[in-house]
């Protein structure tokens, strides 16, 4: 099912995403209930699992400002393609005047840029959330800042030639499995006005090494400012079509909803957000911070994808009271920015710390967690238990 989903190469496909026909029952096994929440604290094996297979930023390691590659968080939505890169070609297809086949040999003889960029899943809160939506049950922490090397998405469209009709550009992985009863290659797009902003890479290397299996090798693309569901990985085609995208997780996956049948509005731009380094030392099981009385400097990062932050204000009292924090400037357009903040530790007790991010655009995190039926987007506050002793 190379052909993107709703093209002129798949007119038997087009429309709604394809269902497995019959669908085994062992692979319409539904977790818990068809409304996939989960109203308690249970957290299921099958949730369990994934949890184990994808990885987020252990926290202390936002004192990095271009995260080291090991650390960087990871989500595969299906299984790491084995791909050798010697007779790997990515085909650039569909509304344009040269079809292209293009070699990794190929792509690195362009002219490359280099750009440090933030990336964050869509679904990073999700499991702090009442009831919780079923799926990868991100804490905090789905989120990294690389350098990304690759050649400009926008030249190689240019030199394909894109069709003046076409409104869409189809990004394939070689990742494929089922989802939602659904048969599918992971699939994205985004428009031809987005792909024309000249941000997007196609990258092969992250902070200047060839890109790791987990994080897309060969290839992959980078999509600056949008949650990491649109930086699809292990490319294996691009397609310009005609007519708005309908596959699985264009339309149905990443989408702010009220129910899982609530078709919704799609997931794009990252919200405003910011993560602070818990300080002092942890429990081990409970993971709360035992810090001395004293002063203590709190360090953390915030990022949004529409805009630059102008502000991160941070509480030891829960968010019953707030002070701005000393936030630096960014050292690349669509990278994190690095902030700190002195707390005079001089009572005794517990406490709690909170940070809350405020971009150019006038987004502020919400200090209540942000409910969909998919858990995307919770962008709300951080919260830290600590005893000072």
């Amino acid at each position: 099912m190379r052909d993107s989903q709703g093209t002129a190469e798949s007119t038997a496909r087009r429309g709604a995403p394809p269902t497995l026909a019959p669908t085994p029952r062992s692979l319409a096994r539904v977790v818990r209930d068809a409304s996939g929440l989960e109203p308690g604290g249970l957290f299921h094996p099958e949730e369990l699992q994934l949890a184990l297979r994808n990885r987020a930023l252990p926290l202390e390691a936002l004192r990095y400002e271009r995260t080291p590659t090991g650390l960087h968080y990871t989500l595969t939505h299906y299984d790491i393609p084995f791909i050798d890169a010697a007779g790997y070609g990515l085909t650039v297809k569909g509304r344009v005047k040269r079809r292209l086949c293009l070699g990794l040999a190929d792509l690195k003889r362009r002219v490359a840029r280099t750009t440090r960029v933030t990336l964050e899943c869509a679904g990073d809160g999700r499991a702090l959330l009442q009831p919780r939506p079923i799926s990868q049950p991100w804490l905090s922490g789905a989120v990294g800042t690389a350098d990304w090397t690759g050649v400009p998405l926008q030249a190689v469209l240019d030199e394909a030639g894109v069709d003046e009709a076409s409104c869409e550009v189809v990004f394939t992985g070689h990742d494929r499995g089922i989802e939602g009863g659904v048969e599918q290659d992971y699939q994205r797009s985004l428009s031809l006005n987005e792909v024309q902003r000249d941000e997007a890479l196609l990258a092969w290397s992250m902070n200047g090494a060839p890109l790791e299996p987990q994080h897309g090798f060969p290839l992959r693309l980078i999509v600056p400012g949008w949650y990491g569901m649109a930086s699809v990985k292990w490319l294996h085609s691009i397609e310009v079509v005609d007519r708005p995208f309908e596959g699985y997780q264009q339309t149905v996956a990443y989408r702010y909803s009220s129910s899982r049948a609530d078709r919704g509005t799609p997931v794009s731009l990252m919200r405003a957000r910011s993560l602070l380094v818990p300080p002092g030392a942890p429990d081990f099981l409970t993971r709360v911070r035992v810090v001395g009385r004293g002063t203590h400097e709190i360090t953390g990062r915030a990022w949004s994808g529409r805009s630059a932050i102008t502000s991160v204000a941070v509480s030891a009292d829960g968010g019953a009271t707030w002070a701005d924090a000393e936030l630096q400037p960014r050292t690349s357009p669509r990278a994190w920015q690095a902030w700190r903040w002195v707390w005079s530790a001089e009572s005794s007790g517990q406490h709690e710390l909170c940070c809350r991010a405020r971009d150019a655009a006038g987004e502020m995190q919400p200090l209540e967690p942000f409910w969909t039926a998919r858990g995307m987007g919770n962008n709300s506050v951080q919260r830290v238990a600590v005893i000072v002793v």
